[in-house]
């Protein structure tokens, strides 16, 4: 066991002294120690029942033969940490926490791990440690918030940031507002619609990576606690058969995370997480897969923001691997990827059923013969952009309008909320890149702003930085390269036309190449926003959306 690094011998001696401080037995020294990973804490919603799905980790643990140690991962609260400096925290917390698990799993070397995540970049983060690492690893997530309800409606946080744009228009009272405040999150759980965290949680189902219901079954069910025992026995099966993360996380197995991803309509985010994992293995994903597998993958759920649908919705549905099952029969699945029920996709699968084609439609009846996400090019982001195609109306398909440019965030919404952005206008939003920003902020308060001033279908923004799940529309991200680093975004005037072709993936700023080249000429690169502290660092060695935002020593 690799723990006897630490446990056996006589110069282990000092270490053993340690554990017996801890209170640990002889008869627990000759046991594996598994790692825990809990993101438990009492400021993300999604977070505070971490506790109880961490404590049913463990006694599975201990019930399969192992010792349970428990440590811990930082989370940021996506929602809270919106529309203020908070968010340029957000984003690089993936990095953080990727690295700080790296360094506590191989300094105590534990046999095994478990993580426990829930919300947006706790996920990526730990399934990139996962692959870092190399050790059996099984996840199992925090689950789903049930939806609210108002008026007889299902609700969720994206319903509340629009209402807050509805006040500003003047079509809904303080009073409305405040209803949806105390309704749209009434559990503990990942926020109820298909965002960013449950997209994440999804995926690592997909990837094999999680148990089967890992991704939809919600954070109050019982059957979530059960689920987290079962990830217990996982774990210790593993390391028993000597399966490890890197025989799952594969290249095969992030092609099945995108056609799943494509086929379910998820966050634009894991657009910057699925490279960043890719990353990891050594797999360079260029994020126009999306494109290739989207022309193959029909769309078969809109759930909120993209339609009335939640997770819960989803469960009772079959879940993923009702998902999945429907998309091997089309042959559209590699059903031979290792998971970790030291089963294959293919076996894990074969008896799921779609129970609810209202909410997984057949691939006969499809919401479109491509998928949730499409990869945008052309002179204004030659290195691609990314929107979330199953989120936009029909009428914002193809869409031409003069550019209304702001530097930051905060102006943007000042400009929307002030009613100087009208019908037919395309926001674009710079310098909030990876380096511009830094951290690539979410842009779902100026997204939820337009929605809510009624100006969702005839509107579009684009921008370097990056969208919450919540968003909807035509939200354009990741723009690549970056303003911060001369890219063509940074070379956009107010007034200038600016072409985006959804369908045919491509976005274009009408302007002539002479006076392209001539801007270009003319751009002088600004001093960083932030000289010190984590984010300076961040600035320094993070790389473009295109590439997931992964961080490099700089050259």
């Amino acid at each position: 066991m690799r723990s006897d690094n630490v446990k056996k011998g006589m110069q282990q001696a000092p270490h053993r002294s340690l554990f017996n401080a801890l209170g640990f037995t002889d008869e627990e020294l000759n046991k594996p120690m598994i790692g825990i990973v809990s993101s438990y804490n009492e400021i993300v919603p999604g977070h505070m029942n971490l506790d109880k799905i961490v404590n049913a980790v463990k006694i599975g643990v201990a019930e399969a033969g192992g010792v349970p140690v428990v440590f811990p991962a930082i989370a940021v609260c996506d929602g809270i940490a919106m529309g203020h400096v908070g968010m340029k925290y957000s984003l690089v917390t993936r990095d953080l926490i990727a690295d700080s698990t790296e360094c506590m799993a191989l300094a105590h070397q534990f046999d095994a791990l478990v993580m426990v995540p829930n919300c947006d970049k706790n996920v990526p983060g730990l399934l990139m440690a996962a692959a870092r690492l190399d050790l059996p690893t099984v996840f199992v997530s925090g689950g789903p918030m049930l939806a609210g309800h108002v008026n007889g409606k299902k609700r969720s946080l994206s319903s509340m940031f629009e209402a807050v744009g509805s006040y500003s228009a003047g079509t809904m009272t303080e009073e409305e507002v405040k209803e949806y405040e105390n309704k749209v999150c009434p559990t503990c759980g990942s926020c109820s619609g298909m965002y960013t965290a449950n997209s994440m949680n999804c995926l690592t189902e997909a990837l094999g990576m999680g148990l089967p219901g890992n991704g939809t079954i919600p954070a109050v069910y019982s059957e979530r606690i059960k689920l987290a025992k079962k990830a217990g026995y996982a774990v210790m099966d593993m390391l028993k058969k000597g399966i490890t993360a890197r025989q799952i996380i594969t290249k095969e197995a992030i092609i099945n995370a995108l056609t799943v991803d494509m086929a379910l309509g998820c966050s634009t985010n894991s657009m910057l997480h699925i490279p960043a994992i890719a990353h990891e293995i050594g797999f360079d994903f260029d994020i126009s897969y999306a494109n290739e597998i989207s022309a193959k993958t029909p769309n078969v759920c809109h759930l909120a923001p993209a339609g009335p649908t939640y997770m819960e919705d989803l469960n009772e549905a079959g879940g993923v691997s009702a998902v999945m099952h429907q998309l091997a029969d089309k042959g559209l699945l590699n059903t031979d990827c290792m998971t970790v029920t030291g089963k294959t996709v293919g076996e894990n699968i074969k008896n799921a059923m779609n129970l609810n084609p209202e909410v997984i439609r057949t691939m006969d009846n499809p919401y479109s013969e491509t998928g949730g996400l499409a990869v945008l090019k052309g002179n204004l982001a030659p290195d691609g952009s990314v929107v979330k195609r199953s989120a936009v109306v029909p009428e914002m398909m193809v869409h031409e309008g003069p550019a209304r440019v702001f530097d930051c965030e905060e102006d943007a919404i000042d400009a929307i909320k002030g009613g100087k952005i009208v019908a037919g206008d395309v926001v674009v939003i710079r310098y909030e890149g990876p380096k511009g920003g830094p951290g690539m902020r979410e842009m779902l308060n100026p997204t939820s702003a337009i929605a809510g001033m009624g100006l969702g279908s005839t509107v579009a923004l684009i921008t370097d930085g990056r969208f919450s799940g919540a968003s909807r529309g035509a939200s354009i991200g990741h723009v690549s390269p970056e303003a911060a680093v001369g890219g063509p975004i940074a070379l956009v005037e107010e007034g200038d036309i600016i072409a985006i072709d959804i369908p045919n993936t491509t976005m274009t700023l009408k302007i002539s190449d002479e006076e392209f080249a001539k801007r270009k000429a003319n751009w002088q690169p600004r001093q960083p926003k932030v000289t010190k502290g984590y984010l300076s660092r961040y600035e320094k060695m993070v790389t473009s959306g295109n590439r997931g935002a992964v961080m490099e020593m700089p050259k």
